[in-house]
């Protein structure tokens, strides 16, 4: 299929309000069900050959070890215990209510007894509102979903080899749920003093000097697919560092994003090149007005190995 095909947001926004919904959901369980990371990185899904997964959570919530995926190639929820006993049931055709009931008894069948604490959706429109209480969002277009999905998978791989060129401490490339973006982030070791009115979210995730990487597929903000980095702290002069062709800096939250829109990648022809410029000059400007070693944490084609030889064999 074409690389970067074209994802039009207005083409499938009340899919992808469903779809959000469905993921919050299953993220919710996954928040109560996994042993805690630092910076939150047992929250967010992980991308499969047909779709999204939890990987294996439990014990921590007195259940037995569980899995939850997203075929989104047979558009199915698919649950699974660690002694072998599986269930699902198809994604297409519910409400959010309806959904919120069946994968809650979906576990009991296969013996977890799940829990989520605040069983509403996280910074949405609708977020005073229970899971249960919405029978409005139905709408699950599965071309549009599997379009979504492969999307991601491309961007993930893409994001995997940006990834690849940082030996100091980077997070997995992770899809969240909350923001509907998939993202990769790099630390440095400098702590950030966040004061306690910023949250625990906003506390936890930076606690640490951080550039983050990210592709989402547009909100009411920016209504279009885009990829993006931001700084934290922000350094100052950061917006005067400069970018590649098509894009820009743009005011993003409390700060600036470094954003490049998806419909000006397509134009290229090397479109993964475009992006992975785009991720290493937002990099670059960040990394190096914050002091970090920048020449020292690079890591040509994922080797740290001194002594292996450029494209050579690995035994």
């Amino acid at each position: 299929m074409e690389f970067f095909p074209a994802m039009p947001l207005a083409e499938w926004s009340d899919t992808k309000r469903t779809l959000h919904r469905f993921l919050q959901i299953v993220g919710k369980i996954r928040l109560a069900s996994s042993p805690r990371r630092n910076h939150w990185w047992h929250v967010p899904f992980h991308l499969t050959g047909t779709g999204l997964t939890t990987r294996p959570m439990g014990r921590v919530d007195g259940n037995p070890i569980f899995t939850i995926d997203f075929d989104l190639v047979g558009h199915r929820l698919v649950a699974s215990s660690v002694d072998g006993r599986t269930a699902s049931f198809p994604v297409q055709g519910h409400s959010v209510s309806s959904f919120y009931r069946e994968v809650l008894g979906t576990l009991e069948g296969i013996g977890v007894h799940a829990r989520i604490e605040i069983p509403r959706p996280y910074d949405l429109p609708d977020s005073g509102s229970t899971f249960v209480e919405d029978t409005e969002h139905t709408v699950y277009d599965t071309a549009a979903v599997t379009r979504y999905w492969q999307v991601l998978s491309q961007v993930n791989l893409v994001m995997e080899e940006f990834a690849a060129r940082f030996s100091g401490k980077t997070s997995p490339v992770h899809h969240f749920w909350h923001t509907l973006d998939i993202a990769v982030t790099r630390f440095s070791d400098t702590p950030v003093s966040q004061p306690r009115e910023a949250g625990p979210l906003i506390r936890e995730a930076y606690s640490r000097e951080a550039i983050s990487f990210g592709f989402w597929f547009g909100d009411d903000t920016v209504p279009e697919p885009a990829f993006y980095s931001y700084t934290v702290p922000e350094p100052d002069g950061l917006t005067g560092r400069p970018l590649p062709d098509g894009a820009e800096w743009a005011t993003g939250g409390s700060g600036h994003l470094a954003l490049l829109r998806y419909e000006r990648v397509r134009q290229e022809a090397d479109r993964a090149g475009a992006v992975l410029a785009f991720y290493e000059a937002a990099y670059r400007a960040g990394a190096e007005l914050r002091g970090w070693p920048v020449d020292a944490l690079a890591c040509a084609d994922g080797v740290t190995d001194p002594f292996r030889r450029k494209g050579g064999p690995w035994t």
